[in-house]
């Protein structure tokens, strides 16, 4: 019957699954508990140097707050 697809389908659509969590962890855990940034367009790098800037320790991914900010 139609049910019998079940079991494959949950087994395809979790292994499916595994990479993309699997990727996002390890860059929460690589980059101090947040997810990876892209840049893919300048704008998008232009926030990423600035968040470098304002961290204070030239890391984009160590956010800080207002105080920071000069």
């Amino acid at each position: 019957m139609w049910y019998e697809i079940l079991p494959s389908f949950a087994a395809m659509t979790v292994c499916l699954f595994i990479p993309g969590i699997a990727t996002a962890q390890l860059h929460k855990l690589s980059n101090g508990g947040k997810e990876k940034r892209i840049a893919r367009v300048p704008y998008q790098y232009y926030l990423m140097e600035r968040d470098k800037r304002v961290s204070g320790v030239g890391k984009h991914y160590v956010s800080k707050g207002l105080e920071n900010i000069h």
